[in-house]
C-alpha cells in the first residue's frame, strides 16, 4: 500500500438516557432498547445481536469509553467521528458522551465531529413510529452558526482532534439539505482563520450517485461515497426481485448478500476521483424497522477484511488517506466493530491485518 490508511470510526451516543428519548419513547430509552428486543424474522436470520466483552454500556461510565478507545487503538484505528447533534438555535441531544470526554482529557484517543444535521422523527428510532416530527434541523442563520462554532472551538483546538492538511476535520451527515450550508460553511472558515486556525476541511458525507452529481455546486474539502445507499435501494438481478417478493408475500424483510454489496463496492466505487471510501462491516436495520427493513446476509470478518483491504489501496484511497468505516457501534443497524457473542473480536482483528501491514 502505498498511502497510509488513516480509519475513521464514524461513532453513535445514543447509549444513554436523555429526557427526551424518556418522553418519547419511555422512560430509559437508549439504542439498547431496540437492539435487546429484536428478533430472528427468516431463517439463518441474525438477531437479536448480543454485545460481549462491553456489555450493554452506558456511554455516561469513563471506563466504558477507555475501553472503547483501547480496541480501537489496538485495531489500528485512527479515531472516532462522534454525532453531533446540533439542531439550530443551540438546541442539542446526546452531546454528554463527547462533553465529557473533552472536558476530562480521556481518553487520549484521537476524535473529530460529525455533524447529523437531519430532523428526527417517529420511524428513526422505533418501526412502530409514524411520520410525526420529533425535533426539526433549523438552519438559523449567522448568528447561530457563530454560536455553533464557538461551541465546537474548544474540541478543534485540543491536541486529540483530527486533522487534514492541519485542518480539523469537520463531517457533514446531510451535505446537500439545503443551499443554506454553503454560508454555513463559508462563516466557519471565516471564523477559523479568525481563531488561529488553518480553516476547515470540510468532509461530506454522500448517500449515492445522485448526490455526488450536487457536489461540483457545495465547497466542500473531500466528499465520501457509501456504496451501500445505492445498493439497497438498486435491482441488479433475479435474486433482488426474489427477496422484493417474499417481503410482499410473506412480510419479511428485504433480504441482500453481503457479498453481493462486497463487489457492487469494488465496480462501482468511483475510483481515481478523490472520493474518500466508506465501508460497513454488515447492515441490519429490523432492530428498528423490523419487517420492513433492509438486511444485509452472509457478513463475515473474512469478506469485510477483503472490502477493508480493496478499500485501502489504489485506485480507492484518495491521497489524504481517509477511510470511513461506518461503524464503530451502530449496533441497531447492524454495522458496528464492537465485540460481540457470535463473532467476538474477530471484525476488529480483519481491520488490524488491514490497517497494521
Amino acid at each position: 500500500m502505498n498511502k497510509k490508511i488513516r480509519a475513521i470510526a464514524l461513532y453513535l451516543p445514543q447509549f444513554h438516557p436523555i429526557p427526551e428519548n424518556d418522553e418519547w419513547w419511555g422512560k430509559g430509552f437508549t439504542e439498547w432498547t431496540n437492539v435487546g428486543k429484536a428478533k430472528s424474522l427468516f431463517p439463518g436470520h441474525y438477531q437479536p445481536r448480543i454485545p460481549s466483552e462491553l456489555g450493554y454500556y452506558d456511554l455516561r461510565v469513563p471506563e466504558t469509553r477507555e475501553a472503547q478507545a483501547q480496541l480501537a487503538r489496538e485495531a489500528g484505528i485512527e479515531g472516532f467521528a462522534y454525532w453531533h447533534y446540533w439542531f439550530g438555535n443551540g438546541r442539542m441531544l446526546l452531546e454528554r458522551p463527547f462533553r465529557e470526554v473533552l472536558a476530562s482529557g480521556k481518553p487520549d484517543f484521537p476524535f473529530c465531529l460529525s455533524w447529523a444535521n437531519h430532523s428526527w422523527y417517529d420511524k428513526t428510532w422505533n418501526n412502530k413510529g409514524s411520520d410525526r416530527l420529533l425535533i426539526e434541523q433549523l438552519y438559523p442563520g449567522q448568528e447561530d452558526y457563530d454560536r455553533h462554532f464557538e461551541y465546537v472551538l474548544p474540541a478543534f483546538k485540543d491536541p486529540r482532534y483530527i486533522t487534514v492538511d492541519g485542518k480539523p476535520l469537520f463531517c457533514i451527515y446531510a451535505p446537500f439539505a439545503t443551499e443554506e450550508i454553503k454560508t454555513f460553511m463559508s462563516r466557519w472558515r471565516e471564523l477559523a482563520l479568525k481563531n488561529g486556525l488553518k480553516g476547515i476541511y470540510f468532509l461530506a458525507l454522500a448517500h449515492g450517485m445522485d448526490e455526488l452529481s450536487k457536489e461540483k455546486d457545495f465547497p466542500y474539502d473531500a466528499v465520501s461515497y457509501d456504496p451501500l445507499s445505492d445498493f439497497r435501494y438498486g435491482r441488479r438481478g433475479i435474486s433482488d426481485y426474489l427477496s422484493a417478493a417474499a417481503h410482499h408475500l410473506f412480510g419479511i424483510p428485504k433480504i441482500q448478500s453481503y457479498s453481493a454489496y462486497v463487489d457492487y463496492f469494488k465496480k462501482r466505487f468511483p475510483c481515481g476521483k478523490g472520493y474518500v471510501p466508506v465501508v460497513n462491516p454488515n447492515f441490519d436495520h429490523t432492530p428498528r424497522s423490523g419487517k420492513q427493513a433492509v438486511t444485509l446476509v452472509g457478513s463475515t470478518p473474512e469478506r469485510f477484511r477483503d472490502l477493508v483491504e480493496t478499500a485501502g489501496t489504489e485506485p480507492y484511497l484518495p491521497d489524504s488517506g481517509l477511510l470511513i468505516l461506518r461503524s464503530w457501534n451502530e449496533w441497531a443497524e447492524g454495522n458496528y466493530l464492537e465485540p460481540d457473542m457470535r463473532f467476538g473480536r474477530r471484525y476488529l482483528d480483519a481491520v488490524a491485518d488491514v490497517l497494521k501491514k
